[in-house]
């Protein structure tokens, strides 16, 4: 049945693709289709988006409160509760939900981000009355069995320790942990090896009781439904979950780091070098996320961008090279991305701050602006052509309250940036002088050079606990 539901989801893109393929022949804006919002009176919102393609019907669901919200020394609370809900509710065990979304052929799923609880699910159209009753049972009533907390956290302690051996795995983890020193944005989401290991049942229970609520859950449904019956599928289901949420603590901006830093993290058998390059980036509503994003596209978010053309293409220091903004509910963390053999670091990491350095002297110009934008609208339909990618972009804009604008208007955005707009993006987003750096590999190679880059560098080995 997961067969079953895997083509016809394959199906929905390719015939959503054809219909992107005339809009783009057309030059006409992609549009979000039409969407009907409740707010249910326990005050969830439901988000309905009809999509008859197919008979598939897929959810998509978010709660306000995310490793974020993790008591401090408590990290991967969040986390442990999310991967928790389908390990048994009141009425059914962990193997009888397992049993009852295999026999139809169904699929649900939660994790945890900084900023909140995400999860999915999908049903085929015959089977959604029982798909429903299912996600209303995980998400409403979880009971946290003691022998799967126990499972879960001796899990996720072992998944920390063997990520470790795969730098790549948790050089972010580092790298967020140095640059946000005490602010919340610098806990792993899936805590590490001490925090997991101090995180009770009964924390998670409170965690769940404190955040889970109608009033911080947003839900999407899109695909091959009438929407008045949705919605009373839905508020039967969900329409009798009263309960209050816990009062979020505030977040606030953290400041960018000024000058620069640098950690090095020791992993003595390294024979490669993986470094983080840059500061806090921008938040999710940025006013300039579009310009930010065609200038990143050219900078370092395609194969052919300026950091992976020199690094990889040209110089072969690396099998990939690319920069990324982390938009969150406040400013997320800008990072140049990259590895290098132990004995190029120091070319490798040069190459890559004199691209930044030369980014800013020289800017960009009209053909790359030009190529950027159409390599940006030509990829944007791709990511919201099935269900499941629809309903998750409307939870996404509910989320971050934002509107349906945010996918009408994208293409307007995108041809109404100007070469002096890109240019002051560079130079207000882009940062080359003040800096944090954080290398993983091997010390005895690679810290005399790590030492060239910051007058201070901090040093800890990959084998103490925690990041």
């Amino acid at each position: 049945m997961k067969r079953l539901i895997s083509l016809l989801s394959l199906l929905v893109a390719l015939m959503l693709c054809i219909g992107v393929a005339s809009v783009d022949a057309q030059e006409t804006a992609f549009r979000l289709p039409p969407v009907k919002k409740i707010k249910l009176q326990n005050g969830m919102t439901v988000l309905l988006m009809e999509q008859r393609e197919v008979p598939i019907i897929s959810f998509n669901f978010r709660v306000r409160a995310g490793s974020i919200a993790d008591a401090p020394g408590k990290e991967g609370t969040a986390s442990l509760t999310a991967g928790l809900l389908r390990k048994g509710t009141r009425t059914r065990t962990a193997d009888q939900l397992s049993s009852e979304l295999d026999f139809i052929g169904g699929d649900l799923s939660a994790t945890a981000t900084p900023d909140g609880m995400v999860g999915a699910a999908e049903f085929l159209k015959k089977d959604i009355a029982k798909g429903i009753e299912l996600l209303s049972d995980v998400l409403t009533a979880p009971v946290f069995p003691q022998a799967e907390v126990a499972k879960l956290r001796a899990q996720r302690i072992d998944a920390v320790r063997a990520a470790k051996d795969e730098a790549q795995s948790v050089i972010g983890n580092y790298f967020n942990a140095y640059l946000y020193g005490k602010h919340p944005y610098a806990r792993a989401t899936g805590g590490d090896e001490r925090t997991l290991a101090l995180i009770t049942r009964d924390d998670i229970v409170k965690f769940y009781d404190a955040y889970y609520a109608p009033s911080n859950m947003i839900l999407a449904v899109v695909g091959d439904f009438n929407s008045n019956e949705m919605e009373a599928m839905i508020t039967q289901a969900f329409g009798k979950w009263n309960k209050q949420a816990k009062a979020a603590t505030p977040l606030t901006a953290f400041a960018p780091v000024t000058g620069k830093r640098l950690l090095l993290v020791d992993k003595p058998d390294s024979t490669q070098t993986f470094f983080y390059i840059g500061n806090v980036g921008v938040a999710r509503t940025n006013k300039d996320r579009v310009g930010i994003d065609l200038v990143n596209t050219l900078f370092g978010g395609r194969f052919t961008s300026r950091l992976n053309t020199e690094l990889r293409i040209k110089s072969g220091l690396t099998y990939g090279a690319r920069s990324n903004f982390d938009q969150r509910l406040v400013p997320g963390a800008f990072a140049i991305t990259t590895y290098t053999r132990n004995e190029t670091t120091q070319k490798a990491i040069d190459m890559a701050l004199d691209i930044l350095k030369r980014l800013h002297a020289e800017g960009i110009t009209a053909d790359e602006l030009a190529s950027a934008k159409r390599y940006v609208k030509g990829q944007f339909p791709t990511r919201v052509e099935s269900s499941d990618q629809l309903a998750a972009k409307l939870t996404e804009l509910e989320f971050f309250n934002l509107d349906a604008t945010e996918i009408d208007d994208l293409y307007k955005r995108v041809d109404a940036l100007t070469l002096t707009d890109a240019n002051r993006i560079i130079k207000e987003y882009f940062p080359v002088d003040d800096y944090v750096l954080v290398l993983v590999g091997k010390r005895t190679d690679i810290e005399k050079v790590a030492r060239k880059y910051a007058a201070t560098v901090d040093i800890k080995s990959i084998n103490d606990a925690g990041f």
